[in-house]
This record gives structure tokens, C-alpha cells and sequence, in this order.
């Protein structure tokens, strides 16, 4: 990927191609006429060339036998920082976030975006808390390694212990149920990267299974209007032929460059995803096994780039993604993705009919979140979704903060606070929207209306109180109440400096963070939580 209704189920009649102990009755036996014989030729011929015959006979069963999958997209290291786990910036129950790559000193290490280490995006992007969060509102995460730009594990790390070691480390850390392997660019035609791959991927599921903790593997691939690439066919022939439990193939139907001047997007989707059904069909037949058209439907997902695509002429409009839902429920697609949640909403400052790639908007005009609104109405889960352990949400009513196990200044109704900073509230770490004083973060907007706080999630037992970074070292005299202190004049309290805002005696600096602007000391240090004025 680039930096770029309801359904019923319904349950398939008896297929006697899926029994292996299935016979056909002895029927009596009848003259072969002409015409049945050229008819039973053909039929032979068809068999013979690639099991085509077959593939049309499964694709007459029995309806939809999955209910589709929501799972957008989210850019995990992406300014500004999407609140995935916050249900009023984000409809969608469960997310998948990207990317997981090497770091691009140490190829075996897994790290987000090439950006940050795991213990990095824990700290600086709250990332562990926002998904216990999430999991704590009932939704989920899947983990995606890859996309377009740097290197996936497998391709930078030729060590195969311990490629396999960091896929673990991946998914015991995050407790991942499901993985998603984005695989595009110059990685698919990597065939020891995906021979490494697919060695780790088998190793580890089989590990979790083991362990009660089974571990669903997506492939997501590039596809074009007729389906996908002989690379893509072959990558997930070795998925298979590998022993990896694959749950399906998640097709990205976008940026097609079919070279007509006004695409219709729908139409090219629907079109990748009829050609990579055949495509599967028929990779499974040859691997032995005989899969059912509603089967293999379910087996597939779909991910298109909402808006703007990469290609000036490709627009997928909102109109598009209703069509891309409705042909989901109606095959019982097995999973509908978007890329992604950063971009749903409209471009502000752009002129009209301008194209506008952008990672935070969608280049057309919409409302806010339109996108992700549609495919949230798709009435599936994830498969062998279920409980993670347990992650203390504390009664919020009862719950005393304490100083010294808060990781941020317990909030204050007196304090005014700008966006961005990070408090503590009955357990629980929030994170100023907007400038604001006074505003209960635990308490319910009025109707109509949105809370000036976002709900980043828990606070952990094991968690310390916030350590003051001086930004200046060279303070040295210690604040006295007996002294008169000028503008500018500088003292240590309890260990911290300070500035003089104008002549002051008696007042000692104050340790209530956020420091009031009316508070006759300036503090000289960062205090976490407290966003960067950089």
C-alpha cells in the first residue's frame, strides 16, 4: 500500500465435491449419442485444461456462507496521530495498523515505519494503551507488516531463527489474533524473502496453535483489473504449499492505470476481485482441494485507496464504496479494508476540480469519516475473534488518582490545558482536543456536542510518576522565601529550574502541572504530557 446493510448468512447445501468418501450412485446405462459424446469430449478437454470445468460448475452453489469483514486501514505513524481508539473519531470496530518493518540499522528488528522501536511508538505514540483501549470497547487490531515503502522483515533479515524470533516477539507483544502480509513492489518477485516468509509465518502459527492462541494469516497483494500478477498467484501457491493456514487474500483494488480517462472505479474492483476469485479457484483445485464459489468469495478481501488515488484519473467515490459493500454482502466478500482511516475526510484550502494526493484527506469532497461509515455497516468479524489478556479498566468512580503512579499530571479543573496535553483521571489517560479549562475529561459532552478530550486508554499498575526534563543545566541557586527575585532571575526547587516572569518574593514555584501562565515562575523543563511548542 501507498503512503497513499446487514446480511443473513446462509448455509450451503451438501456439496458431494467437497467429500472425499462421496460416489456417485450406478446409474443404468444408456447409449452414448453424438451429441453426448461431443459434449463429454469437451467436457474431458476442459478438465484437462486447468480444471476450468470445475470452477464453472462451483461458482452455481449456494450463496453467501461469510458475512464480511470490516478492517480499515490505519497509518500508526502518520502527523497527525489517528485516534483509532476513540469511537467518535473512529466508526469502526476493529483496525489494521501499519506498517511493520525492519529498522533500517538492524534488518531482524521489527520496528513502525522505520521510525520507531516498539518501546518508542509504546512512549511516543501511546500505541499499547490506545489498543487496550480498543479491546477494551470491544473492537481489534491486525497487525500489518510491509507495504510500499522500506523493507519488510523478511526481506531485510536473511537470518532465518531470527526473522521467525521477531515475528514472535510481534505477536506475542501486541497479542495479535490476526496478521496481515502487505507484499507489493519489488518484495513479491523476491523469491528468498518469500521462501523466508513463509518459513516464519508456518513456524509461529503453528506455535500459537499450539498454545490455544491460533494466529489468522492474510496476504495482501496487488491486483489489476483481470486479477492478480503471476507474482501475486505464485506468492500465495507458496503460502500454501508452505504450510500456512491461510486465511485469505486481501487484493488492493487501486491504482489500476487502466488508461481510460474517466475509470469507473467500481467497475475495475469488482472486475480484479471477479478475476482473482477464478484465480483462486483454480490454485486451490490444483492443490487438491475443491472449494466452493461462496468458499473462495470467502477467502477474499478487498482494499480499495478511498478518494484520490495515485493515478490522476482514479477517484473511488463515496458512491463506489456503497457499491463495494453491497457486492461484499452479496458474495459474502470475507473482508473489506479502505485506505485508510487518516484520510477520511475532505482536503481543507484546496480549489475545486484540483487533484489533491494527500495522506491525511481523500482529495473529494465528503464529510468527515463517510467512508469508514459505510464499510462499518458491514456485519461481520474477524475470524477467532475473542478475548486478549485481560487489561484493568478501572471504576472510574471510585478511583483515586495517585502522583506517584500516574505517568501524567493528574488533571486539575482550575489548569487550562492547549491540544495535545496528556493527563491522568480516575485511571485513565486522556489527551486535550483543543484549549480547555474546567472540562470533566470522564464526563459525557452534552448532546449535540464533543468532548474536548480524547480517551487514550488505562493506566497500568506498573506505571511511575512523570520525570521533569530541565531544559536548562545551568541553574544552580536555590529559590529562598526571605529572597526579592527580579525578572529573569533563576532558582532550583526540588530539583527543577525556574524564571522569574516579573519581581516576586514569597511565592515558591509552583509543581501542579500544567504550570499556570499567571504563576510568578516560568518553568525551564518539558513535563511528559505536555505537548512540544516546537
Amino acid at each position: 500500500m501507498t503512503d497513499r446493510a446487514t446480511s443473513v448468512a446462509v448455509r450451503p447445501e451438501y456439496d458431494p465435491l467437497a467429500d472425499p468418501d462421496w460416489q456417485e450412485p450406478e446409474q443404468p446405462r444408456r447409449r452414448l449419442s453424438w451429441t453426448r459424446l461431443g459434449l463429454l469430449i469437451l467436457v474431458l478437454g476442459a478438465i484437462g485444461a486447468g480444471g476450468t470445468f470445475e470452477v464453472i460448475h462451483l461458482r452455481n452453489t449456494a450463496g453467501p456462507t461469510a458475512k464480511s469483514w470490516a478492517v480499515p486501514y490505519v497509518d500508526v505513524t502518520l502527523t497527525p496521530t489517528f485516534q483509532f481508539q476513540d469511537p467518535t473519531a473512529n466508526p469502526a470496530n476493529d483496525v489494521a495498523l501499519g506498517f511493520v518493518v525492519a529498522d533500517p540499522d538492524k534488518p531482524c528488528t521489527p520496528s513502525w515505519g522505520g521510525s520507531y522501536s516498539l518501546d518508542e511508538a509504546a512512549s511516543s505514540l501511546e500505541l499499547d494503551r490506545r489498543i487496550d483501549q480498543l479491546r477494551q470497547a470491544g473492537g481489534d487490531i491486525t497487525l500489518s507488516l510491509g507495504g510500499l515503502n522500506n523493507k519488510e522483515l523478511a526481506v531485510a533479515c536473511t537470518d532465518q531463527a531470527r526473522l521467525t524470533d521477531s515475528y514472535r516477539q510481534l505477536v506475542k507483544r501486541y497479542d495479535v489474533k490476526t496478521l496481515d502480509l502487505d507484499i507489493e513492489g519489488t518484495a513479491l518477485a523476491d523469491q528468498a524473502s518469500l521462501g523466508r516468509r513463509v518459513e516464519a509465518v508456518a513456524t509461529v502459527q503453528k506455535e500459537r496453535a499450539k498454545s490455544g492462541k491460533p494466529l489468522t494469516v492474510w496476504l495482501t497483494l496487488p491486483v489489476a483489473p483481470s486479477g492478480l500478477t503471476d507474482d501475486g498467484v505464485a506468492a500465495v501457491r507458496g503460502m500454501l504449499e508452505g504450510d500456512v493456514d491461510l486465511r485469505g487474500v486481501n487484493v488492493m483494488t487501486m491504482d489500476f492505470n487502466s488508461g481510460d480517462a474517466h475509470p469507473k472505479m467500481l467497475s475495475l474492483s469488482t472486475s480484479a476481485l471477479n478475476g482473482t476469485h477464478k484465480q483462486i479457484s483454480d490454485l486451490y483445485l490444483r492443490l487438491g482441494q475443491k472449494l466452493t464459489s461462496p468458499q473462495v468469495w470467502s477467502r477474499i478481501g478487498a482494499t480499495p485507496m478511498i478518494g484520490q488515488n495515485d493515478v490522476d484519473a482514479e477517484r473511488f467515490t463515496l458512491e463506489d464504496a456503497q457499491g463495494l459493500a453491497k457486492f461484499a454482502v452479496d458474495n459474502g466478500l470475507g473482508r473489506v479494508s479502505m485506505w485508510s482511516l487518516n484520510r477520511d475526510a475532505s482536503c481543507r484550502g484546496t480549489f475545486q476540480n484540483v487533484v489533491v494526493h494527500a495522506n491525511t484527506c481523500s482529495g473529494v469532497e465528503q464529510d468527515a469519516l463517510a467512508f469508514s461509515k459505510v464499510f462499518a455497516g458491514l456485519p461481520g468479524k474477524a475470524a477467532g475473534s475473542g478475548t486478549h489478556d485481560a487489561v484493568d479498566i478501572p471504576n472510574q468512580a471510585t478511583t483515586v488518582d495517585d502522583p506517584k503512579v500516574s505517568p501524567y499530571p493528574i488533571w486539575r479543573m482550575t489548569a487550562m490545558y492547549i491540544g495535545g496535553y496528556k493527563v491522568v483521571w480516575h485511571g485513565v489517560v486522556y489527551e486535550a482536543k483543543w484549549a480547555n479549562s474546567g472540562v470533566d475529561p470522564s464526563a459525557a459532552p452534552a448532546t449535540g456536542t464533543q468532548s474536548a478530550w480524547s480517551v487514550i486508554g488505562p493506566v497500568s499498575p506498573v506505571e511511575k510518576a512523570p520525570k521533569p526534563t530541565p531544559a536548562v543545566t545551568t541553574v544552580t541557586k536555590l529559590w529562598k522565601p526571605d529572597n526579592l527575585y527580579s525578572r529573569g532571575d533563576r532558582v532550583l526547587f526540588n530539583g527543577l529550574p525556574y524564571e522569574a516572569r516579573w519581581t516576586t518574593k514569597d511565592d515558591s514555584p509552583s509543581t501542579e502541572f500544567p504550570i499556570d501562565a499567571d504563576d510568578p515562575w516560568k518553568p525551564l523543563f518539558n513535563v511528559p504530557g505536555e505537548p512540544s511548542t516546537n
